[in-house]
């Protein structure tokens, strides 16, 4: 009788382990279960695996360095690993820690199954090859005399295992919901590309075209994911029918985006296949449940030139231009040379983009912190906000916030930053048991990136027990506008945190547009007064009354207040009049490294 496959499912949170238990048992499968990278590797020997469901954030080591232990491990490095994870930024890591696929938070169930069942496959088939290349040579050594019998089923095992080379490499290369190239095979294809760029002339510079279907979401979330793959499917049998064989290549990129590569042909080429495209989607209606859907795309097209180097930098051009394209209209556009219209600017947000990354990688931020000092003569608490700086490799120098947040917002990686200072600043407190001491309270920026993360406020409270801090002295600020944009979500954040004795201010308050009856339905405990108003209240009137009234709605709400930007002593004492009982700024303490 054969067995059923083993999947051994690593993830640190309860709830997660048990959804993916739930999700896998509908499957002919045997479930085990770990809740640490190191217990992962721990199991490997006793349950022999024949898939890993990997969550990537994890105390301890996390799931891109137990991914490349399990592939060290001379009995396991090729067991299929699938990556769990809730940011896009996670897969090309994932890839690159070696992972073969990934599932998005939060989970889909079919979703699952059929990424589980297709590794699975993928797996079964390459130790049912290894068998029979063992076997074949085998039956060679011992072949008896009778040697045409032995030949004649030679020549059908043979034939059988070409079979199975042959649908491994298509099953490694391909789609399986579209069947289309997947992004590995794009990967290889433009990377060969890039390698030959230089011998192309002026009209035949290969070009990278990105489609990005704007209704597929509206779809896949109300019709469910079976009506979003059989979608996305008819979408890759139109645009096949659109590419010619001989010279495009076609791919789904991820989710809802493919990736057109046109090797030849120039501009001409792209603005043939831009209105194939255009007239294509006119005519195209996908009906599920026998209702009508009208699909558009947002579509764009650049160069690949000689300053590219690599597939993800191609990539995460395509994207920028495309984001920024969707969010002003245009929903066609071809990026013929580097003079066109913001075609600078988007390599700029690019290069931060990879800096960013690179400052992760190579531990190049910093965390410092500012006194918060009290305006009430007998307060005797000491207060600091943490933070962050990235450091330039080349001059040494600090860059600071204004310059890279919002590159880190828009490529999906501010959360990364967060976590980074969240972890850092609570090891470097640990370590430091008199400064620990004489701290009352640490306050912490995190974006609202971070709070829609359904695991953001568990992993903050697995780092306050993994260094043994005190809950009750560190406080998280979040922006008023974005607390109130995400109110269920910030809810829930701030109820998880009250549990373990943090405190929460809403930050820059003033800039947005506050309902009251959110407010006081909100569980915060301070509120921050942006600095914009704050920093020349003392001669503008109309900034000193906005400051007057939002301390006296604290008032109402039995809030304290912060005030940032205190740079002089006429400030402070306009502070003081109206009753704000904390001041930051650097009339008080300029910031330095933690």
């Amino acid at each position: 009788m054969k067995q059923s496959p083993t999947v051994l499912i690593v993830d640190d949170v309860p709830e997660n382990l048990r959804v993916l238990k739930e999700v896998m048992d509908a499957l002919d499968c045997q479930i085990s279960v770990a809740n640490s990278g190191e217990r992962a590797l721990e199991l490997l020997d006793r349950t022999q695996p024949c898939l890993i469901l990997l969550d990537v954030m994890m105390g301890g080591i996390d799931g891109f360095e137990t991914c490349r232990r399990i592939r060290c491990h001379p009995h396991h490095k090729d067991v299929p690993i699938i990556f769990v994870t809730a940011l896009a930024d996670d897969i090309s890591r994932g890839f690159e820690a070696g992972g073969n696929d990934y599932i998005s938070k939060p989970i889909r169930i079919e979703e699952v199954r059929s990424r589980v069942q297709h590794q699975l496959e993928k797996f079964q088939l390459v130790n049912e090859l290894r068998e029979l290349t063992s076997s074949l040579e085998e039956k060679v050594r011992e072949r008896t005399a009778d040697l045409n019998l032995v030949n004649r089923n030679l020549r059908k095992e043979v034939n059988e295992r070409r079979y199975m080379q042959d649908r491994l490499n298509y099953l490694a290369q391909h789609d399986f919901v579209t069947q289309l190239y997947n992004r590995d095979a794009l990967d290889e294809h433009i990377s060969h590309l890039i390698s030959g760029v230089q011998a192309k002339t002026a009209e035949h510079i290969p070009y990278f075209i990105l489609i990005d279907v704007n209704e597929f979401r509206l779809i896949n979330d109300s019709c469910g994911c079976i009506a979003g793959d059989e979608l996305l499917y008819q979408l890759a049998i139109m645009m096949s029918e659109f590419a010619d064989p001989q010279r495009d290549f076609c791919a789904r990129l991820s989710g809802d985006k493919f990736a057109i590569v046109i090797s030849q042909g120039g501009d001409e080429a792209v603005e043939s296949f831009f209105r194939l495209l255009q007239q294509g989607f006119k005519n195209f209606a996908f009906v599920w449940d026998e209702r009508q859907f009208r699909m558009t795309v947002t579509q764009v097209a650049i160069p690949i030139t000689l300053d590219m180097v690599s597939f993800e930098q191609v990539v995460m051009l395509a994207d920028e231009i495309c984001y920024s394209s969707k969010k002003s209209g245009v929903h066609s556009r071809i990026i013929k040379n580097a003079k066109d219209l913001a075609y600078e600017e988007h390599r700029g947000n690019l290069n931060w983009g990879l800096r960013i990354i690179d400052g992760l990688d190579k531990d190049l931020f910093e965390v410092h912190f500012q006194q918060v000092c009290s305006l009430i003569n007998d307060e005797p608490k000491k207060k600091i906000e943490i933070l962050v700086r990235l450091k330039d490799e080349e001059t040494g120098g600090l860059i600071y916030p204004n310059d890279f947040i919002r590159a880190a917002e828009r490529f999906g990686i501010v959360s990364k930053i967060d976590r980074w200072v969240i972890s850092n600043t609570m090891q470097q407190l640990s370590e430091r048991y008199d400064l620990w001491g004489e701290i009352d309270q640490v306050a912490l920026n995190v974006s609202a990136l971070s709070v829609r993360q359904s695991n953001f406020a568990e992993f903050i409270i697995e780092q306050l027990q993994y260094y043994q801090l005190d809950g009750s002295k560190f406080c998280f600020e979040i922006t008023e506008t974005e607390a109130l944009n995400n109110f269920a979500d910030t809810r829930r954040f701030m109820a998880l945190l009250h549990e373990h004795g943090c405190t929460i201010a809403l930050d820059d308050f003033g800039t947005g547009f506050s309902s009251f009856a959110y407010l006081m339905d909100l569980p915060f405990d301070l509120i921050k007064i942006d600095g914009m108003f704050i920093k020349d209240m003392h001669v503008n009137e109309i900034h000193y009354g906005m400051v007057d009234s939002i301390v006296k709605l604290a008032k109402m709400l039995n809030k304290p207040v912060v005030a940032e930007f205190v740079e002089n002593q006429s400030i402070v004492d306009k502070l003081k009049l109206l009753g704000v009982e904390w001041g930051q700024g650097y009339f008080f303490h300029k910031p330095e490294k933690l």
